[in-house]
């Protein structure tokens, strides 16, 4: 008995320790995890103000300076960043000064700058297979260069959430009262806006330009059903970010399957498994108590 379970330890370490063996993986695992904290901790302001549309937009809207990286030799991260940021603040000022609605001003700007995007890569011969892999990602060609660049953008904007976390946290749930007391409600919001952008950016090339939204949006929003309070959703949604890119990520290697896809899945089976367990928002548990009380009720 003992010798079966000394195997069995010895089979599950093996297959934790066995992938860490290629550099590749090494690179891979800290890139995943990064991507799952800064994404998990933007992502809560996200989900709490309703602005899921917007993490697309910006993941698409930097694609066309990736292009313009590539196309005039320069970073490709600065080049998303530059773009996301245009973007984003370009998105805030234009429905804020005209009567169109967030989301249609949203829709035409990322729409317009993905299509630059394109435009750019029909004419760049030798480098569509590299361009179009930020598409769908590819965390495992992250170098340690790129790791460095992402937990450098990583760290500054967490350490930006911190520093501003009250103003953040006012403007979110009652933005008039905040501005009431004198914090600059829009400056915020620009703020916010560009930490999502540089967000977007951070999670580019291990989750691709497609899934971008599901590691901003999916996880916070599994922690706000398990949760109440922010900083609660932001604790509770990194570790779920966390658990889903490992999960994901070893799953990809052993399936053969694309990583993207595979941690965007598993942050979705998390988020499934607490629409129907969650104890107080699930929807198995509420039809339990429904049905307790119909019984109550009839007698």
């Amino acid at each position: 008995m003992a010798d079966g379970s000394a195997l069995l330890t010895a089979g599950i370490w093996g297959w934790i320790v066995d992938p860490l063996e290629f550099e590749f993986m090494q690179r891979a695992l800290l890139a995943v995890v990064l991507v799952g904290i800064v994404s998990a901790v933007v992502g809560a302001f996200v989900v709490v103000r309703g602005m899921a549309f917007i993490g697309d937009a910006l993941a698409h809207a930097s694609f066309a300076g990736i292009a313009a990286a590539v196309a005039f030799g320069f970073s490709i991260y600065i080049g998303a960043i530059v773009a996301a940021v245009v973007t984003a603040l370009g998105i805030a000022v234009i429905s804020q000064r005209s009567k169109l609605r967030f989301d249609t001003t949203i829709g035409v700007l990322f729409v317009g700058a993905f299509a630059l995007g394109i435009v750019i890569v029909s004419r760049q011969e030798n480098y569509t297979a590299d361009l179009f892999s930020f598409v769908f990602g590819s965390v495992l060609g992250v170098s340690w260069g790129d790791l460095q660049l992402m937990s450098a953008l990583g760290a500054i904007v967490v350490a930006l959430v911190a520093l501003f976390y009250k103003e953040l946290l006012f403007t979110s749930y009652d933005a008039t009262v905040a501005a009431a007391t004198g914090i600059p409600t829009q400056l915020i919001d620009y703020g916010l806006l560009v930490l999502i952008a540089i967000s977007t950016v951070v999670a580019l090339q291990a989750v691709g330009i497609v899934l971008v939204i599901a590691m901003l949006v999916t996880p916070p929003a599994t922690a706000s059903l398990l949760v109440n309070r922010l900083h609660y959703i932001i604790f509770v949604g990194v570790a779920i970010a966390v658990a889903s890119a490992v999960i994901g990520l070893y799953a990809s290697y052993y399936a053969d399957v694309a990583s993207g896809a595979s941690i965007v899945l598993t942050a979705t089976a998390f988020f499934v498994a607490a629409l129907l367990f969650a104890p107080r928002r699930g929807i198995v548990p509420r039809w339990l108590l429904d049905r307790e009380r119909a019984r109550e009720f009839g007698r």
